[in-house]
């Protein structure tokens, strides 16, 4: 069966909720499946300081995941307005991929979350873009045509899809931030097929 890599880091489990709700997205097309990954800390540390398998969630991602899928949801918490170190990390060893051009021409999306409702959600996505962009993906947003995301109060973008998890990152995913995660997934396992068909 066709897999949709859902890549995500989450320090709090915002976006793990996320990348979750994403993949039930992915999974309600028809023969398409999700593969959830996940990547490790990075420290400021010269030794590694991480286990090979993490103790909780997804398995770490490898670049055979990325290279097997036939599409991508990449999801990162917003920091500073821009992706979480340990994402970035982990597409930066991706240079094998882009040499072989192997993700050309595959679809993908992206996902995030922060504290606050102005805490840099859309620069953080457009930064999750820029290397998909150098790898050659095909780039999928939220069209306007998806109802939540004219009627949320919290997260939600044409960018992709987003949370506002609260200062103390409780607060729970809202019912649009859930759906047009969904959608997001839906949207990118219908595009993924469209583009794999024969």
């Amino acid at each position: 069966m066709p897999e949709i890599l859902v890549l995500y880091y989450s320090r709090h489990g915002s976006i793990l909720s996320m990348a979750q709700y994403v993949a039930r997205g992915i999974e309600s097309v028809a023969s398409m499946q999700a593969r959830l990954r996940t990547v490790p800390e990075v420290s400021p540390n010269t030794e590694a300081t991480q286990q090979p398998v993490p103790d909780r969630g997804a398995p770490y991602a490898t670049l055979d995941d990325l290279n097997e899928c036939i599409g991508l949801a990449l999801g990162s918490p917003a920091r500073f307005g821009n992706m979480a170190a340990p994402l970035k990390y982990f597409l930066e060893s991706t240079t094998p991929l882009w040499l072989s051009g192997n993700l050309v021409n595959k679809p993908a999306a992206v996902f995030t979350s922060s504290s606050s409702l102005h805490g840099g959600q859309e620069s953080t996505l457009l930064s999750m873009m820029v290397p998909l962009l150098h790898h050659g993906m095909i780039l999928l947003g939220l069209p306007y045509t998806e109802k939540a995301l004219s009627e949320t109060k919290t997260g939600g973008t044409p960018y992709g899809a987003s949370h506002v998890s609260g200062i103390n990152s409780d607060y729970e995913i809202s019912p649009e931030e859930k759906t047009l995660c969904i959608a997001l997934g839906a949207r990118l396992a219908n595009t993924a097929r469209q583009l794999n068909k024969g």
